[in-house]
């Protein structure tokens, strides 16, 4: 369907998951195509987030927090390393897991893509005044949970 089909298709007729993945992906294309000059990809840059919420967090809860498997969060927390984006230390209290926090190169990566995320969401939300952000914002955190939610089998439905 070309861009003018879906313009002229009325909001009723499509799904709200088909909008909602139109809008992820478009939103992945958008942010991996700004940050490529920084060497990560969006999925990199949503652990960089992650680790930068809690220092110290070990991959299991980066796992859990992003809803990632380990095994990938394992592989993308080793190209973090290698780029020199994130450090990785074994926990003390538990050896077999390990603890990951930002380098001054992480931080500063970060700070960088925040502007270029803020601007997407300034030209796609804020621009034609649909909505407020943080109404906005609340409404998707919402949706977000009753989904995982519904994916861990917490809701009756």
């Amino acid at each position: 369907m070309s861009l003018e089909e879906f313009k002229n298709t009325e909001a009723s007729n499509l799904s709200v998951g088909k909008l909602i993945s139109m809008i992820a992906r478009g939103h992945a294309i958008y942010i991996n195509h700004h940050i490529a000059e920084y060497d990560i990809n969006s999925t990199q840059l949503h652990l960089l987030y992650e680790i930068s919420y809690k220092d110290n967090i070990n991959q299991e809860q980066i796992s859990r927090r992003c809803n990632i498997n380990k095994g990938a969060v394992a592989r993308s927390i080793k190209k973090l390393e290698d780029k020199g984006f994130v450090i990785r230390q074994v926990d003390e209290n538990n050896r077999r897991q390990n603890k990951v926090s930002l380098t001054p190169k992480g931080k500063e990566t970060l700070d960088k893509a925040k502007k270029i995320i803020e601007k997407w969401e300034n030209e796609v939300i804020l621009e034609e005044g649909y909505i407020k952000k943080e109404l906005l914002q609340q409404i998707l955190k919402e949706i977000a949970v009753k989904t995982i939610e519904l994916n861990q089998g917490k809701r009756n439905e």
